[in-house]
């Protein structure tokens, strides 16, 4: 539909917007998107676009990203040109890492300028076209409405991704009429949804035939919206679940057939049964690294059936006898309106039987453990495994929204912490971000103003977003902030007191901010807790209070995150606690990464 009256690039960009139903952007202004911003200037007068203003470009992003992950909408971010698009390249990376739906708006020098090392010129475009899905420079005014509707559909379609869109601010001012297309084809971008019904009947058949069976579900099972289905399958066929972080929440982890997380820091029971089935079922998960540990060791006596939106997902780690290129959630439908009567089905479960008795074996010799006490301390130390646990506790009924930071504390949490539902967790999984905890929480209030947002962060992450605090307190949003403080790297100390025999070095951070101070400058409340007693009493205020809250939580320094299975190493002989705490592991401290 065509607008008599022409628009300025800048007007056509919020037009655009308005269809496409965006009702939130994170950014920054800097010259070249000044009249982007002017133009903005109206929409947010009249309410129909909500601009919010954050500290850093980074923390744009990881708001949007939050966002993202906390409704399943696509996120979007405005940025300048040159250093404030390259301040946004980490997030940028993080959502392409992790399969997030976003759109990104980068100011760009005029169009004449382009090359020349102009003021705050950067290549934008070839700087992230290794971490988006897909990204443009427009350089038409005219494309400029077309192109900001391929951008969504191309970040919220088939495996969704952040877009870019470079915009020179000689586009922005120039004019011509608003035409917004009907609809969007791309010829050469046909993402494959519905699976293969002869595969589907194919995998039924493998599935119908193990008798030890597992169900793998990753990050395409929440962004298809499959849980219902997913969980449907499980549950009338009686097979365990497991899942990756990316997973959670995907299947209730409180039902009886769920495994929890599996990979590095799974749990026991999780990795044994992957490392002994004889049907692996992976859906919407990419058999990445921290799950499958040494890949000639992986699930070898498994037949293995995979199902995902990316055909080049599929055998691209990992070779898999039956291929489904197609959407999760309409993949699995097809799986269960093809399933055998209930008859065949009961007698299927109760072949199982065996199957689920050696997997509560395993859960019987190593469950999730730690000491709830250390050796020659008082009794009132803090021991982070039990504070997130505590903090579950009283927030379980609320069904809070969790973000975190990278590190031992996000580890916790996806162990600690059980999710029954989907868009309930927002971590940063494949490219392991420090720094994204408390933006993303920031992102996830503003998308989920009446729910509970607690952020579970680390002393060492915190610090690198932590300007965005200002953010939540001048937007009134009650975001809770948990610091999980070890006064180190966590992770590393871990590693290199396992690996590089007790050599620490650049991991202790003893000096840090006074929390409950910066809490206060930044205009949200500040609690510090040393003792265990009085931990559920500091929890409870900071849920009672209105504003934003930082909670400094001085836990045991020397607790490490177990079970582990080290880079490079078997999933079918993780290192567990119990193990862990009567003597070091030492290995080759060649072979360790903390990649």
């Amino acid at each position: 539909m065509e607008s008599a009256v022409e628009l300025t690039g800048a007007q056509i960009f919020v037009e655009s917007l308005k269809k496409l139903k965006v009702d939130t952007l994170f950014g920054y202004p800097g010259g070249a998107v000044l009249h982007i911003y002017d133009a903005l200037h109206f929409a947010e007068k009249d309410g129909s676009i909500r601009h919010i203003l954050v500290r850093h470009e980074q923390g744009a992003v990881h708001m949007a990203d939050g966002y993202a992950r906390a409704t399943g909408k696509p996120g979007y971010v405005l940025l300048t040109s040159g250093p404030g698009a390259t301040n946004g390249v980490t997030g940028i990376a993080t959502a392409y890492m992790d399969s997030i739906p976003m759109v990104i708006i980068t100011g760009q020098v005029p169009t004449h300028l382009i090359g020349n090392d102009a003021f705050q010129e950067a290549d934008v475009v070839g700087i992230t076209r290794p971490c988006t899905k897909h990204n443009f420079l427009v350089k038409d005014v005219r494309d400029l409405a077309r192109v900001m509707a391929e951008a969504q559909y191309i970040a919220t379609s088939g495996r969704p991704g952040p877009v870019l869109v470079d915009i020179p601010k000689d586009v922005t001012a120039h004019k011509t009429a608003f035409a917004w297309p009907d609809r969007v084809d791309i010829p050469s971008y046909r993402p494959s949804t519905e699976g293969h019904l002869k595969q589907v009947k194919k995998a039924l058949s493998l599935i119908l035939g193990a008798k030890r069976p597992v169900l793998y579900l990753g990050g395409g099972c929440i962004w298809s919206n499959a849980a219902a289905e997913v969980t449907g399958l499980a549950r009338r066929l009686g097979i365990p679940v497991t899942q990756t972080l990316m997973g959670l929440g995907s299947f209730p982890m409180s039902d009886p057939l769920s495994l929890d997380m599996l990979g590095m820091h799974g749990t026991y029971r999780a990795n044994l049964a992957m490392s002994n089935c004889d049907v692996l079922v992976a859906i919407g998960a990419r058999f990445d690294d921290r799950v499958t540990g040494k890949l000639d060791e992986f699930c070898v006596g498994a037949k293995k059936i995979h199902v995902d939106i990316d055909p080049a997902s599929i055998s691209k780690n990992v070779e898999v006898d039956v291929p489904i290129v197609g959407d999760a959630r309409k993949v699995v439908q097809k799986m269960l309106d093809n399933l055998p009567p209930e008859p065949d089905l009961a007698k299927y479960r109760r072949s199982l039987a065996p199957w689920h008795a050696q997997i509560a074996e395993w859960e019987r010799q190593h469950p999730l453990f730690y000491q709830d006490w250390t050796p020659g301390s008082p009794g009132e130390v803090i021991k982070p495994q039990w504070a997130i646990q505590e903090i579950h506790r009283k927030t379980k009924a609320r069904s809070p929204v969790v973000t975190t930071d990278v590190g031992q504390h996000q580890m916790w949490a996806a162990q600690y912490f059980q999710f029954d539902r989907p868009f309930r967790w927002v971590t940063s999984g494949g490219l392991g971000t420090m720094g994204f905890g408390l933006p993303a929480a920031i992102g996830a209030q503003f998308a989920r103003p009446k729910d509970l947002v607690l952020a579970i962060v680390g002393d060492a992450s915190v610090q690198m977003c932590i300007q965005e605090l200002i953010v939540a307190s001048e937007h009134k949003l009650p975001i809770k902030v948990f610091i999980i403080n070890n006064i180190y790297l966590g992770m590393v100390r871990q590693w290199q007191e396992m690996f590089y025999d007790d050599r620490y070095t650049a991991v202790h951070i003893p000096l840090q901010p006074d929390w409950v101070k910066l809490a206060d400058a930044m205009g949200a409340a500040g609690f510090r807790v040393e003792q265990k007693s009085k931990l559920p009493g500091v929890i409870d205020e900071a849920l009672s209070t209105t504003k934003p809250c930082l909670v400094d939580i001085r836990v045991d320094p020397k607790e490490s995150v177990f079970p582990m299975i080290p880079a490079g190493g078997s999933i079918a002989n993780p290192i567990v606690a119990d193990e862990a705490l009567k003597v070091h592991v030492k290995d080759d401290p060649n072979s360790a990464s903390l990649s």
